[in-house]
This record gives structure tokens, C-alpha cells and sequence, in this order.
């Protein structure tokens, strides 16, 4: 039987038992540390090419960096102006092929204003260097795409038809604007539909295990000690070559292994505000430069996602939190291009992320390169830190080469090489032909067309799953009472085929609910929690458990958002511990 993609409760027991936590020392030829989206791409990765595959994940999947991100899939403009070309001409392909091939049902294009505040030289400026970024995209596309570049090129807009596009940007300031397109993505979906992808192709994907040491015969990585911590027991994960792709955790695994900073890696908070669609008229997002940074202003379906910052970060790595310092900063730069300026009234969520750096020496994080680096500072282990969302393939691929390199030297095998650029993700097959069938799709089923598209958006081809679940019951194509855009069907399909064991786990990444809804889901989490709990076997207790956690989450980020400072900011948000 072919392995499935599901990555249920039933599935987490399977692949624990099968990578050894059933008492059998069961080798894998890799084993993944971290589940964020570079873990679940090497996983990806190094099982398509015929390895024997493990992921662990100490949280939940894509619950650090990799769910906090500006949910952009961009070459990046600002990484030109600093002449990384090599950079910026990888992330637009693999920007293309994400468009095009491999998730074509979680990525869209999205369009930007790049706005023109001098007269003269800022136009022939920029506009050359977006001709440099389009002719970029256009040649990765010619050799990986067969042309097809999948968004619109660029063009130039004087100030009136800015003012028709974007009413409410202060039009009567600039000179014009520059329109560009580039792409976003759910980053949380991106990883779990990596996840599933791996695992559809046999990798053993488990969350909820912490990774507690290595395992060694002589200097030789051999495997690692973890905990399960649902059932609070210790087990051995033996595996021929451990990849470490832990993120803003890299320091503390290499402390495991006494790697001796083979990588030096820096976190770099970013803070992101949500706001409705219609605090802001504009049929296009906005770029603008700050003196630290890039301002966003991003389409999100009915919101607008506003970021970010960029400043050290040297407190708790699990929760970063947000300051008042740090959204006071976004709001005075977004009203600075606004007719009418957005207050904290108008701020539906606040989300903090940090970003794994490489840093070889003291610089503004601002600065810092997002390329990443590859090494293996004993045998047997490989760690991968740096890079972008975008990139997690070319980095995916890397790791796996660096593994393959350590595997033909010490057992003499030859792994095949990476074919992750023709291998879509779950979801996106069918999902063309869904899509035209959508009409139909709703006759069949009574849900709205809205609903059918907004579940074409996140489950691509998948939607037959989620329609079959409605079919079976009917109340499970009910909107959640608080927040609307989502099915009661989508929590359900979140416990049963995408990995979630928490509350938190549907409120803040399987959905948005957390960042979308102005009570932060605090009145949907009781009937989330009891459609979490029919399939996952709570009692009253563990539901009520889960739902009082989830409010003290809320209270705790929303105090954090209170503070002026770092510190006291981190000191507010770590008052509510994880639940496990």
C-alpha cells in the first residue's frame, strides 16, 4: 500500500514506531531536525531521492519563523540595490516554479506600487533596476518553465493613474509610481503541504518530539535522543546522516554537539500588523523605503498585512513578541503615505517573527545577507541556517547534497540527484480543473462559490477532502460562529489530515483566525476546541484546558503589545507558556 499524505494522530504513532520508538533501532539513511519550511524541503528533498527519511519537530510544524513571515514568494528588489544578484536571480526562479508548478494552488500573484517621491533620476533608477528584476524572472523561466514567467511585467504610472489605482496613498507627494508584481503564499500552508508532500512519498514525519542530544559512536553523529513530549517518554531515532535545520535554534543544537560555532546565527525581529481591507482603498499593495528597513503594505484576501521591522532579537526564541515601540514604528511610517492614517483601533492582529541570520561579525541585522550556508562540522551531522522563504527548495537541496556527500563516503551508496523542481505539492494536481469546475462544485454541494474559491485557495486539488467531509455531515459546512471565512470543516480536516494536536495549532496556523478577527479567536476557540477534541479523544477537562491556554495566549501577546520595550515585551508574552 502506497504511503498516504495524511498526517493524522494515527500517522505521528506509525512514523515514531518506524524510526525506532517502538523499542527496534530502525536506521534512516536522514533524519531532519526541524519543521519549519527548510526541514519539511530537506525532508522533501533527501526522500524523493530514494532515502530513507525522518523529520521531527519539537512544536507544532512552521510554529517559529516559518508561519511569521511577510508571506511574500519575491526575488527581493531591496537585495539588487545591495548587488546580490546571485541571490535575487534564484529566488525568481524559484519564485516561477512555485507559480507555475509546484504550488500553483497556494501561490498568487500579487501587485505592488513602487512609488517615485523625486523627480528626475528616481524613475530611470529604479525603473532600470525592475527591468533588471523582470529580465531575470524571464530567463530562470525560459530555462525552468518553458517561458512562462507567470505575472505580469512591469510598467510606470504617472500620479493620476496612481490616484485611480490607490485612492487613499497621498498621490499628491510623489511623482508617479512603478507597478511590479510578485507573488504571497500562506507561509504555515506552505510548510504543512511540504510535510504532507514528504510524507505522501514515505518520509516519517512526527511533531511534538524534542530533539535532547546526539547519539555518537567515537566523533560520528549516529542518530539523536529526543522526548516525546505528549507521551513524556525518551526514545532513540538512529539515523546514517542527522540535518540540523533548526533555525534561530542552530546555537543550541550545535551547543548539543559541540560544533564550536561552525555557524553564527543572528535573530532579527520583524513585527507585522493586520488591518480590514477597507481601512485601506487600493486595488495594489505598496513598497516603500524606511531609513531600517522595507514597509509592505500587502492584499491578504479581505485585510491588509503592514511590516516590517528588522532589529536584533536575543531574547525568547519561541515567542518573540511585538512592542508598542514596534508598532507605534509601523503605523507612523504607513500613515506617512496615507490620506486617511490607521490608528491601534484599527489593528485586527499583531504577529512577531525572527529571522536566522548568518552574521560573521557585528552588523545591523538590516544588513546581514539572507543566502544561506551549508556545513558539517562533525561526521555525520549537516546544518543548513540563513536563506528565505522563497529559497527553502535550492537550501532543501543543499542539505540533501551535503548528506549524500557523507553518505557515499562512509557506505559507499549513490544517492540520484534532487528532482524537487518537478515534484508539486500535494493539492496542486486537479487543482486547474477544480477551479473551472467550481460553478459546479457549488451546485453539488450548497456551499457559495465564495466558499468553493476560498477553499480552492487553500487546499487546491485537495477540496474534494474537505467537500467529502461536508457531505458526511453537513454541519461541518457551517461558517465558525466568530470567524466566518473559515468552515467548521476545516478544523476537522486540520486534526485528520495536517498534523494539528493543539488549539493553537488551527487558530494560528492552520488557519489565520489568531491575526484575522479582531477577539483573536477568543470567541470561536470553545467550538473549535470541541470539533478538535471529537477526534483527537479530549474529555471536558483537556477542552477546557485547551481553550483557557489559548485565552491566557491572547491576553499575554495582547499585554506584550503594551510595552515599551523588548524586554518588557518578551517578559509579558512568556507569562503564557506552550501547552503540550
Amino acid at each position: 500500500m502506497s504511503p498516504s499524505s495524511a498526517l493524522s494522530p494515527q500517522a505521528r504513532d506509525l512514523a515514531l514506531t518506524a524510526m525506532g520508538a517502538g523499542g527496534d533501532p530502525f536506521e534512516l539513511d536522514v533524519l531532519v531536525v526541524g519543521g519549519g519550511v527548510t526541514g519539511a524541503g530537506t525532508a522533501l528533498d533527501a526522500v524523493t531521492r530514494g532515502l530513507n527519511t525522518g523529520l521531527l519537530e519539537q512544536r507544532d510544524l512552521a510554529s517559529g519563523t516559518s508561519s511569521r513571515s511577510s508571506k511574500l514568494v519575491h526575488g527581493g528588489l531591496r537585495y539588487l540595490e545591495m548587488l546580490d544578484f546571485g541571490l535575487v536571480r534564484e529566488a525568481l526562479k524559484e519564485r516561477g516554479l512555485l507559480l507555475t508548478r509546484l504550488a500553483p494552488h497556494l501561490v498568487r500573484p500579487v501587485p505592488f506600487l513602487y512609488p517615485l517621491t523625486h523627480r528626475g533620476w528616481e524613475r530611470p533608477y529604479v525603473g532600470s533596476g525592475l527591468i533588471l528584476y523582470d529580465g531575470m524572472a524571464m530567463l530562470g523561466a525560459l530555462r525552468s518553465q518553458g517561458g512562462d514567467m507567470g505575472v505580469p511585467r512591469h510598467r510606470h504610472l504617472m500620479r493620476r493613474q496612481v490616484a485611480r489605482i490607490a485612492p487613499d496613498f497621498k498621490a499628491d507627494t510623489i511623482a508617479g509610481a512603478i507597478q511590479y508584481w510578485d507573488c504571497q503564499v500562506d507561509d504555515a500552508r506552505l510548510v504543512v503541504g511540504l510535510a504532507r508532500t514528504a510524507a505522501a512519498h514515505g518520509a516519517h514525519v512526527a511533531t511534538r518530539v524534542k530533539v535532547t542530544g546526539f547519539l555518537r559512536e567515537g566523533e560520528r553523529v549516529v542518530g539523536v535522543r529526543a522526548l516525546d513530549l505528549e507521551a513524556q517518554r525518551e526514545i532513540e531515532v538512529r539515523a546514517r546522516v542527522v540535518v540540523n535545520a533548526a533555525g534561530v535554534w542552530t546555537d543550541e543544537i550545535q551547543e548539543m554537539v559541540g560544533g564550536r560555532g561552525a555557524l553564527n546565527v543572528q535573530a532579527s525581529k520583524g513585527i507585522h500588523l493586520v488591518v480590514p481591507r477597507d481601512r485601506i482603498r487600493s486595488e495594489a499593495g505598496f513598497i516603500v523605503r524606511t531609513a531600517t528597513s522595507v514597509l509592505f503594505v500587502i492584499p491578504w484576501g479581505r485585510h491588509w498585512i503592514i511590516g516590517t521591522t528588522d532589529t536584533p532579537w536575543d531574547l525568547d526564541k519561541a515567542h518573540p513578541a511585538a512592542s508598542r515601540a514596534d508598532i507605534d514604528y509601523i503605523l507612523e511610517h504607513v500613515n506617512a503615505i496615507l490620506r486617511e492614517p490607521l490608528d491601534h483601533d484599527d489593528v485586527e492582529g499583531v504577529y512577531a517573527g525572527l529571522r536566522p541570520l548568518l552574521s560573521g561579525e557585528s552588523e545591523p541585522t538590516s544588513r546581514i545577507s539572507r543566502e544561506h550556508t551549508v556545513v558539517t562540522p562533525v561526521p555525520g551531522l549537516v546544518m543548513i541556517a540563513g536563506g528565505k522563504l522563497t529559497t527553502y527548495r535550492v537550501m532543501g537541496k543543499d542539505a540533501v547534497d551535503a548528506a549524500a556527500h557523507s553518505l557515499k563516503t562512509t557506505t559507499n551508496l549513490t544517492v540520484r540527484d534532487s528532482i524537487t523542481d518537478r515534484v508539486p505539492l500535494v493539492g496542486a494536481a486537479d487543482w486547474e480543473t477544480r477551479a473551472n469546475q467550481r460553478v459546479l462544485l457549488a451546485r453539488r454541494t450548497g456551499l457559495h462559490v465564495a466558499r468553493i474559491d476560498h477553499l480552492l485557495g487553500r487546499y487546491g486539488g485537495l477540496v474534494d477532502d474537505l467537500l467529502e467531509l461536508v457531505g458526511s455531515d453537513p454541519a461541518l459546512g457551517l461558517p465558525l460562529e466568530g470567524a466566518e471565512d473559515y468552515l467548521a470543516a476545516e478544523v476537522v480536516y486540520a486534526v485528520t489530515h495536517e498534523g494539528a494536536r493543539h488549539l493553537d495549532d488551527v487558530l494560528t496556523r492552520r488557519t489565520r483566525i489568531s491575526i484575522e478577527t479582531f477577539d483573536r479567536g477568543v470567541r470561536c476557540a470553545p467550538q473549535v476546541a470541541r470539533l478538535m477534541g471529537s477526534h483527537l479523544g479530549w474529555d471536558e477537562a483537556r477542552i477546557a484546558d485547551e481553550v483557557d491556554h489559548y485565552l491566557r495566549r491572547v491576553e499575554a501577546e495582547r499585554q506584550s503589545q503594551l510595552q515599551l520595550t523588548d524586554q518588557e515585551a518578551d517578559e509579558a508574552r512568556v507569562a503564557a507558556p506552550d501547552i503540550v
